[in-house]
């Protein structure tokens, strides 16, 4: 119960802190990664029911927040930062391997950065399965299904409205993501952390998560890395993408994403 309760309290500061109000610096479906499986196996994929606290209650200051956050988000739509929302809600391959070009400063495709590639696949679906449990318990619905105004992926939305808001399954990948990359490439930390960080709150301008969703999950991409870091086969793959990240630094490959374009929509 303590944990849980410190586990709130972090969700709250960073609702507080964070969200729609100044430049903005799930989802997670099993069948984007293909055949490709994660590298935890059933048994050792993160609990996120136990992990977790529940979502805010109705009439709570914690949703009253979320509101807030879903309000001056919604002015997103049709600018700049609405299409880069839109363009982070894909994850499938080989479209998302280019998320963070930018940030990185290299592109990552199978050709040129296969065990990176193919650890970006294999945590997406570790990433599906750590966020399920928490997502089918609670069932929340998603800000589109209360405000009654479109997202970004209007093509999505009736499987969206099937799977369950809490946490955020996109956020948990982007965030995982981001901190795998940042090992992988420690002088670009700044910039990756803040795409990563960027590609949560893509779900709030994109009308499918709530700030809270979004919040936990961080917590959940965290929580997943650290684990991820005990199993042997991550450990390698992490080790040959280093090796693949220097080799193609090392030819002077630039990113193949119109980075002044997606920096112009963050409002960098």
């Amino acid at each position: 119960m303590k944990n849980g309760y410190l586990a709130f309290a972090v969700l709250l500061f960073i609702t507080i802190m964070q969200g729609c109000a100044g430049p903005v610096l799930g989802d997670v479906h099993d069948s984007m990664t293909g055949t490709q499986s994660g590298y935890l196996a059933s048994v050792a994929v993160l609990d996120s029911l136990a992990l977790l606290p529940p979502p805010p209650a109705k009439g709570s200051a914690a949703m009253a927040l979320d509101e807030e956050v879903n309000r001056k988000c919604l002015a997103f739509k049709g600018k700049p930062r609405w299409d880069l929302a839109a363009q982070d809600a894909v994850l499938k391959f080989p479209e998302a391997s280019g998320t963070f070009a930018c940030a990185l400063g290299a592109p990552i495709t199978a050709k040129d950065m296969p065990h990176l590639y193919t650890l970006l696949i294999r945590t997406l679906a570790d990433a599906g399965q750590t966020t399920k449990k928490a997502k089918d318990y609670y069932s929340r619905a998603r800000p589109f299904m209360v405000n009654k105004e479109p997202s970004c992926t209007p093509a999505d939305e009736n499987a969206l409205a099937k799977n369950g808001s809490y946490p955020s399954g996109h956020t948990t990948i982007g965030w995982a993501w981001a901190l795998i990359l940042t090992e992988l490439a420690p002088d670009r930390a700044d910039a990756i952390l803040a795409r990563g960080f960027a590609f949560g709150e893509s779900r709030l301008v994109c009308n499918v998560h709530w700030q809270s969703d979004v919040t936990a999950g961080r917590i959940m991409g965290a929580a997943m890395v650290a684990r991820l870091h005990a199993d042997p086969s991550f450990r390698a793959d992490l080790e040959a993408a280093r090796a693949e990240l220097a080799a193609v630094r090392a030819r002077g490959l630039k990113p193949r994403r119109n980075c002044a374009a997606e920096a112009a929509a963050l409002g960098k």
